[in-house]
């Protein structure tokens, strides 16, 4: 299991809390710094079956600077949405937990860590 954290993030904290406490073996990875490539966040949303602009923070600076609100959410544009998230990795939506068995999880509540620690 891999958690993707930014360490400022609360949400982050409380994730690897309940990872520790459940005595969880995972491991982590601090985005901000280790960037995902298009094809690592292509994979992770095949993993969570959503789109780009479901795991994007679209109240960042960097997302009203883009003008990501104005973009189309639709096939033709998903490898924009996807470049965006590798040039400006603050804007993926966080933690993200990869489980051992190929899925993934938006890991914003604890019932959300708890499920992919099930999984």
């Amino acid at each position: 299991m891999e958690i993707w954290i930014n360490p400022a993030c609360s949400k982050c904290r409380g994730a690897v809390r309940l990872l520790d406490a459940e005595g969880a073996d995972y491991t982590v990875r601090r985005y901000l710094e280790d960037v995902p490539s298009p094809d690592e966040i292509r994979d992770v949303l095949d993993r969570l079956g959503l789109e780009p602009w479901d795991i994007t923070r679209t109240q960042e600076a960097d997302a009203k600077e883009l003008g990501l609100k104005e973009w189309p959410r639709d096939a033709d544009a998903r490898e924009r949405w996807i470049t965006a998230l590798a040039e400006h990795p603050k804007l993926i939506q966080r933690p993200i937990i990869t489980a051992e068995d190929g899925t993934a999880v938006v890991a914003r509540t604890d019932e959300a860590v708890r499920d992919a620690m099930g999984r």
